[in-house]
């Protein structure tokens, strides 16, 4: 899409914005206006609208636009997935809703309650979505019949670009023409010849050809490590055309975890996250962890109480047991649990060691004979987990999550060849988790890690509320537990 068009095509959406949250603040008025409509034309054109209303609504209206803006709706979304722009939607009309309720609260305005804002609200998030996938749509209609097209330069011709090349051929719908790549012969370059790429220029002559060729954008796809100099050169040459440049991300060839694009006094960054980033999904993570626990405490608490007078009358010690273990980024923090044991069990563990029936650092037995009559009801209900609830509440925990190992287990940990397992330890450690809900501590310790791997691999909040609802049922069956 050309330059002047291309600003078109952005002003008229940012206008069409406008109109959309005009309507959905219109929309939210009418079960108040509703109650006590005009009779006739005159009363209609009789409501006064005075200055201070005007220069209010101007300035709702420039906050939502600045708003519609810092969160990217106005960017080029040609590579974006529809779920990241929903997202971006649903992230952006919720900032607008929280500036109007804001707005009515600073003013003390009567009729702007909770629920008008909820209302304009839903009504924006479904406009402004609505009309970004009916514009998607008709985008990747176009452009699957060969209009609204960019010409696509790849620089590199190594592993990389091959697989980058092979997704953007895969989806005509995002309007990216590959007309060749750019780079020094060599024996890599045959292969992407034999997938249809041809090899349009060698580096020496990529200025030139940039100078007489329809360009609109080019992927760098070197090793930045090893061709900084190059890399620098060509994203140079570009920004003096006017051609934009991108970046393959994965610059030291990472498989895991997300990646994003971050500006640190004017420096831009590329941060690549081996756990959960942060952002919304992660405050939301740990809103859900803290109003959860906080209602589970209150709910719990009668139980919470006869458990603490059964443990303080069936055997005598204290009623919680502290223990270290290890949180996030392997911060050690203290996990409270119910007593289940005899008073003197630590001391008595390497006396047990021989007996550890489960593989790797972590030692488990069926039949302690640590464990108090009570203490074993405590476990097989596991009511004697219920006061990790104040772990999570401090923040040490989470609900769903890794479980935290003890020191013991960490230290036991190879050195050699098991880095992928200290993965486990970028994430806040639960009360429950995926290995839990699968089998307890019935699965070997193997089973147990890449479980662990799979939760930081795949997390979302989906998944968090998914773990929760499995192990209610996990815990009523007392499967694996000990």
């Amino acid at each position: 899409m050309g330059t002047m068009r291309g600003q078109i095509v952005s002003n008229t959406t940012k206008l069409f914005d406008l109109f959309l949250l005009i309507c959905s603040f219109t929309a939210a008025t009418q079960p108040y206006l509703g109650a006590a409509p005009p009779r006739s034309l005159a009363q209609f054109l009789s409501i006064r609208i005075t200055l201070g209303d005007f220069v209010i609504f101007a300035s709702l209206l420039l906050f939502w636009h600045l708003t519609l803006a810092l969160h990217g709706l106005y960017r080029s979304k040609r590579l974006a997935s529809r779920r990241g722009e929903a997202l971006d939607v649903f992230r952006a009309t919720t900032v607008c809703a929280l500036v109007l309720a804001l707005a009515s609260s600073i003013l003390n305005n009567q009729w702007m309650t909770s629920r008008f804002v909820l209302l304009f609200w839903a009504c924006s998030t479904v406009s402004i979505g609505l009309s970004r996938f009916i514009i998607r749509t008709w985008l990747r209609r176009i452009r699957q019949h060969g209009k609204d097209l960019r010409n696509m330069l790849l620089v590199g011709s190594n592993r990389r670009t091959l697989e980058f090349a092979r997704r953007i051929q895969s989806q005509p719908e995002l309007g990216c023409r590959l007309i060749g790549f750019a780079d020094q012969e060599w024996a890599g370059t045959a292969e992407l010849q034999n997938h249809g790429l041809s090899r349009l220029c060698d580096l020496d002559g990529l200025r030139i050809f940039l100078r007489r060729s329809v360009v609109d954008e080019v992927v760098l796809t070197v090793p930045l490590r090893s061709f900084h100099d190059l890399a620098s050169s060509v994203a140079t040459m570009c920004q003096e055309q006017g051609i934009m440049v991108r970046v393959l991300p994965d610059l030291f060839d990472l498989k895991q975890g997300p990646v994003q694009t971050e500006e640190f006094h004017g420096a831009p960054l590329i941060t690549h996250s081996g756990g959960i980033a942060d952002g919304w999904p992660s405050a939301m993570k740990r809103a859900l962890d803290f109003t959860l626990s906080l209602v589970l405490l209150i709910a719990l608490a009668p139980l919470l109480i006869v458990a603490m007078i059964l443990i303080r009358l069936s055997s005598p010690g204290p009623i919680f047991f502290v223990q270290k273990r290890v949180g996030l980024n392997k911060r050690v923090f203290g996990i409270f649990k119910f007593r289940t044991m005899v008073m003197d069990a630590e001391s008595k563990l390497g006396e047990l060691e021989h007996l550890n029936e489960v593989s790797g650092p972590v030692f488990k037995i069926k039949n302690d004979p640590r464990i108090t009559a009570f203490g074993k009801l405590l476990r097989k209900t596991s009511i004697d987990e219920l006061p990790q609830l104040f772990n999570v509440l401090r923040g040490d925990m989470s609900l769903v999550g890794p479980r935290p190992l003890q020191l013991r287990d960490y230290e036991l940990f190879t050195e050699d060849g098991e880095d992928w397992q200290r993965c486990r330890f970028s994430v806040r450690p639960g009360i429950t988790c995926l290995w839990q809900v699968s089998g307890r501590s019935s699965l070997p310790f193997h089973k147990w890690m890449e479980l662990d791997l799979q939760y930081v691999r795949n997390w979302s909040l989906w998944l968090d509320l998914q773990i929760l609802a499995k192990t209610i049922p996990a815990v009523l069956r007392g499967s694996g537990a000990a």
